[in-house]
């Protein structure tokens, strides 16, 4: 199996950080901003015909720019299917949810008045057939919102992964599949810190830092299940993005 982890376009949320460094003023979910749809314009393309604009050759056809992706996965979080319609478009794939590849922390907005992290109900199922029609949902998604909890720690955002990771494995190791998740950079962390298991790491003031795999985005990772060993084959790819799209 070949897995293809690639982190959504920027979000109206990535683009409010890089302007003021802040997170006041954050939508629970939000969508992509004008450059998170080019990005994924150009994300989709590349997929499609990674290719173009280069010399064909055998060598080139047999690299690993070759996708011929099988399986394509989202979240229920916006600027996930926002990226994952245009890729799904271009590779002509049906774009599947996957309930359990959101970001950490859920569906949430700070409390005003007490600075909590606050759990929002989310979409319900109606939202996402009337605004997404062409998305493959869930049986399990109802008409209260999807996410309707408090807010997820970092512990259960590990845990989560490491099931999401014991569900890829029974699905599709071992097999000839191309899977791809459109998903989140905090999730994108926990993934690569369940599969590689990172430890915390403690400084010279006593306080722990993670291992953090930065994720631009748009990028692309690709992992290899082999049968005795799972590479990492590249992370972060964005070299088809022109560098004043590069966020």
């Amino acid at each position: 199996m070949q897995l293809y982890i690639i982190r959504h376009c920027q979000s109206q949320n990535n683009e409010l950080w890089k302007r003021t460094g802040s997170s006041n003023g954050r939508l629970a979910d939000p969508p992509l901003t004008a450059t998170g749809y080019q990005q994924a314009e150009l994300l989709a393309q590349h997929l499609a015909d990674p290719l173009r604009g280069q010399v064909r050759s055998r060598s080139i056809e047999n690299s690993i720019l070759a996708y011929n992706m099988t399986h394509l996965y989202c979240s229920l979080m916006r600027r996930s299917i926002e990226t994952g319609l245009a890729i799904s478009e271009a590779i002509a794939l049906p774009l599947t949810i996957r309930e359990d590849i959101h970001e950490r922390g859920g569906i949430y907005l700070k409390n005003p008045e007490s600075q909590e992290r606050e759990g929002l109900p989310g979409p319900n199922r109606d939202f996402f057939q009337t605004t997404y029609p062409s998305l493959v949902l869930p049986d399990t998604l109802g008409e209260d919102g999807w996410w309707n909890r408090p807010y997820e720690d970092r512990e259960m955002a590990l845990s989560r992964a490491g099931d999401f990771l014991r569900w890829l494995v029974a699905e599709h190791d071992g097999t000839e599949d191309r899977v791809a998740l459109v998903t989140h950079g905090g999730f994108i962390q926990s993934l690569f810190q369940t599969l590689f298991q990172s430890p915390l790491i403690e400084n010279s003031l006593r306080t722990t830092r993670e291992i953090w795999f930065k994720a631009n985005n748009g990028s692309i990772t690709r992992i290899d299940f082999m049968e005795e060993v799972i590479r990492l084959t590249y992370q972060n790819r964005v070299d088809f993005f022109p560098a004043h799209l590069i966020t």
